[in-house]
């Protein structure tokens, strides 16, 4: 089992070592990876529980989101 292992890791190091495009391929995905989950999510989803919640707990602030916007009235 340590010997199978111990094989995968080497092909998978030797692989990288050998790529010319594919470095430049997994530097374009970590960019968009960073902007899709750190940039836009700073500026399209907003933390809703770091406002003060209306008449109480956070949970029930939570639930009364959570219905009413099921239903599709406004709070």
């Amino acid at each position: 089992m340590k010997n199978t292992v111990l094989k995968i890791w080497r092909f998978y190091v030797d692989g990288f070592r050998g790529m010319t495009l594919g470095r430049t391929l997994w530097f374009i995905i970590l960019v968009k990876l960073f902007i899709m989950f750190f940039i836009l999510r700073l500026f399209f989803f907003p933390n809703y529980l770091n406002t003060p919640a209306v008449g109480g707990d956070k949970e029930e602030y939570v639930g009364r989101e959570l219905i009413h916007r099921a239903i599709g009235d406004p709070p």
